[in-house]
């Protein structure tokens, strides 16, 4: 449940989500070059509309980041942000990108989209037998252990392979504290800590496995406000890099955020880069990172159909043909989807209203007390930054899992 300020529309200036690929046109939102309401109307709603060209742009300016520090650099795209068809063809197809993956069907599906086994990064936690017979059999995987338990059982499958250690930073940063996956003041499954690193690596010298990378990630979404905290991770991170000599990779995982609401910065990827090529130049270390919801989520967006308007114990509500079940990241995560009505009616003062899915729970809400245009039933709102972690999430809770997922471009 998410709830706003109400804020003054300036019809002079563009909006804070404006861009080229994503506007109004003659009162028409228009994404990727298509009419929104034409794309709904003829594919019906729920629909996920995504945009391949934003997918190879995000994808892109990273790698310009990296490269104008000179860092050789790999990207692993987290394919549990979005694993929809047309999406992973898309990153496939730009042949700058692996695969980051988290379990072995995941794994299954990078292969089956013609992506190579060492072009797969491999990070679980409370990994299980089962999943490390799997990894056992492709050994051109990068596998990066999360649990000493994890080092031990995949030594017994596998010896004399390479691995990664992920390792807890004990400091994390992200949209906010709750998406701040490492916290000094609270144990986290996360990764391993400085008290057991020693260990971990005796155990892996143990199996003759050789220790090439450190991974770590430090949560979802940060912005240019969390630089400062990726530094000094990034520094707490140089402790375990003194102690593995050989190794010759770090991994940053992913975690990079974009602009959920009017006043967020864009993420500063000019200094995200720098702070790491700090870190990693002096080492000589190759550099990986898995940014996945960053690559996806301003390249999606979500089309419901409003189905009731109407006033209950003196608050408006918005209610629309979809709910948590295809799109939790309002409820479990937190994090805001902008609505837009997505035909514009330019002189109607916005309302206060609550938007309500059509799950039969109380907490299917996808935002609570925002301004929003006066809408019908039977109009159309648009759900920007629906990119990741929306269908790749879905259940069918009160069995309305269903919805239409399509590639603009």
């Amino acid at each position: 449940m998410v709830s706003a300020v109400p804020e003054k529309a300036d019809r002079m200036s563009p909006a804070w989500w404006q861009r080229e690929d994503l506007a109004y046109t003659d009162g028409r939102l228009l994404f990727a070059g298509r009419d929104l309401a034409q794309v709904a109307r003829k594919t019906g709603t729920p629909v996920f509309a995504y945009s391949g060209h934003r997918i190879v742009d995000n994808i892109q300016r990273l790698l310009t980041a990296l490269d104008d520090q000179g860092l050789n650099s790999r990207l692993f795209y987290a394919i549990k942000a979005n694993r929809n068809y047309g999406v992973l063809r898309q990153i496939r197809q730009t042949r700058f990108c692996g695969i980051d993956a988290c379990s072995p069907d995941e794994v299954q599906l990078a292969l089956k989209h013609g992506f190579n086994p060492q072009e797969i990064s491999y990070t679980g936690t409370s990994v299980a037998n089962s999943d490390l017979d799997f990894l056992a059999g492709h050994p051109k995987i990068l596998v990066n252990c999360d649990a000493i338990s994890t080092i031990r059982r995949l030594a017994d499958r596998c010896p004399n392979r390479s691995v990664g250690l992920r390792v807890n930073p004990q400091l994390g940063a992200g949209y906010h504290a709750g998406l701040s996956y490492h916290d000094s003041s609270k144990a986290t499954k996360f990764g391993i800590y400085r008290d057991r690193f020693e260990e971990a690596l005796t155990v892996a010298a143990d199996a003759n496995l050789t220790v090439e990378r450190i991974h770590f990630h430090c949560g979802s979404g940060f912005l240019s406000s969390g630089l400062a905290t990726f530094e000094s991770i990034l520094e707490r991170v140089k402790w375990f890099l003194d102690r593995c000599p050989g190794v010759r990779v770090l991994n940053v995982g992913g975690g990079l955020g974009v602009p959920l609401k009017k006043g967020d910065l864009s993420l500063d990827l000019n200094r995200w880069a720098e702070g790491i090529g700090r870190l990693v130049k002096p080492r000589h270390l190759e550099l990986h990172t898995e940014p996945g919801d960053y690559i996806v989520k301003d390249a999606g967006i979500m089309i419901l159909e409003v189905n009731t308007v109407e006033e209950k114990g003196g608050a408006k509500f918005i209610g629309v043909n979809g709910g948590f079940g295809i799109q939790n990241l309002p409820l479990f995560y937190k994090t805001p989807l902008h609505p837009l009505p997505v035909i514009e009616n330019p002189n109607a003062a916005p309302e206060i209203v609550s938007i309500a899915g059509h799950i039969n729970e109380a907490i299917d809400l996808f935002a609570e007390n925002i301004p929003l245009p006066p809408v019908c039933e039977g109009d159309l709102l648009a759900f920007l930054n629906a990119g990741g972690y929306g269908t790749s999430a879905a259940s069918n809770h009160c069995m309305r899992g269903d919805y239409v997922e399509l590639m603009l471009d």
